[in-house]
């Protein structure tokens, strides 16, 4: 089917490459020439202007927005609700608020668009491993768009089925999945970065915890020089800690052990603080959450070890660089 991208960074570019090579019809739009030119040397047709992007797109028109949260996706989605009719799908795959989620769905279904909400994870490396999509809106838009889904997503692959689950329950098995109606998929997506900060804020320190074992504090006889690295590489065959997040940190390890080219300075993109802000409103605990939000604030007034070890992940999962004035995604 034919779908537009809009947004041709890290993410846009590399999921319309996705979408390309799976048999799809594609069309981009950037702002940036260069971004252009480069999805243009690849054989897929692209452009700086929004008119001539839209004149592309075939009723129904798909367009697919990854462009930063914020004004950026507010000034998207008002501009292609200026020139979409009834019918036509826009799609927000980065990572916005919930609520403006519903705000935007509710401004379009005035004119008969559709509003669909496509939390999107994988990083730079979704284009090889296929994208997880968390989504969000009216069931007649996503069941429309299946290929387009099934195609980003990454599939079953070797991963075994649930013991007990019922065979064909639906598409999360093959990597994405219809959560709810509008704001539902970038609820989830929400929720999922504020695990991914617990999670990341675990494994810097305990990696930090190993690397001062043999800090001069301690006993002689129980002070230990330990192979980072190496642990890293035991800790992914067989282990209960094991995970995708722990293969970056051994890559991490394996490329700089010291960590030397990171300062610590870690930042947040909005979905943690969304998080903490959800379980506020829900009256839900949510301590660690809340600590490894907290200990991203604390990062850019002081660097550790841990918040190195941040930074080494963010770089490895999503080619995120480190900005001493803040700002960026998670």
């Amino acid at each position: 089917m034919q779908i537009g991208m809009v947004g041709l960074g890290r993410m846009g570019s590399n999921m319309l490459l996705r979408l390309h090579a799976g048999g799809h019809q594609c069309v981009g739009l950037d702002l940036a020439a260069d971004n252009v030119e480069q999805l243009q040397a690849r054989g897929v047709r692209a452009t700086t202007s929004l008119d001539e992007f839209v004149s592309w797109l075939e009723p129904p028109r798909t367009a697919w927005c990854m462009v930063p949260h914020g004004e950026a996706t507010e000034q998207t989605v008002t501009a292609l609700g200026e020139r979409f009719s009834a019918g036509d799908i826009v799609i927000d795959g980065g990572n916005s608020y919930f609520k403006d989620d519903v705000r935007r769905a509710r401004q379009l279904s005035a004119t008969g668009i559709h509003y669909v909400d496509a939390g999107t994870s994988g990083g730079v490396w979704g284009r090889e491993r296929g994208y997880c999509l968390m989504i969000g809106g009216p069931k007649v838009a996503v069941d429309y768009l299946d290929p387009v889904f099934h195609c980003l997503a990454p599939g079953q692959g070797n991963i075994t089925t649930t013991a007990g689950r019922p065979a064909n329950k639906g598409s999360a098995e093959a990597g994405y999945l219809h959560c709810g109606p509008t704001g539902a998929g970038h609820f989830v997506k929400m929720i999922h970065n504020g695990i991914e900060y617990g999670m990341m804020q675990a494994y810097a320190e305990g990696f930090d915890i190993m690397k001062n074992a043999a800090t001069e504090s301690l006993p002689e006889d129980m002070r230990y020089e330990l192979d980072l690295g190496e642990i890293a590489e035991v800790w992914r065959r067989g282990s209960v800690v094991s995970s995708w997040l722990l293969d970056l940190c051994a890559i991490s390890l394996l490329e700089d052990p010291q960590l030397g080219h990171f300062s610590g300075y870690v930042q947040d993109s909005g979905e943690g603080r969304w998080t903490v802000q959800a379980a506020i409103e829900e009256a839900v605990p949510a301590d660690v959450l809340t600590a490894a939000l907290y200990t991203r604030f604390r990062s850019r007034q002081g660097h550790t070890f841990a918040e190195k070890m941040l930074s080494a992940m963010r770089s490895q999962f999503g080619g995120h660089t480190e900005n001493s004035t803040g700002g960026g995604e998670a």
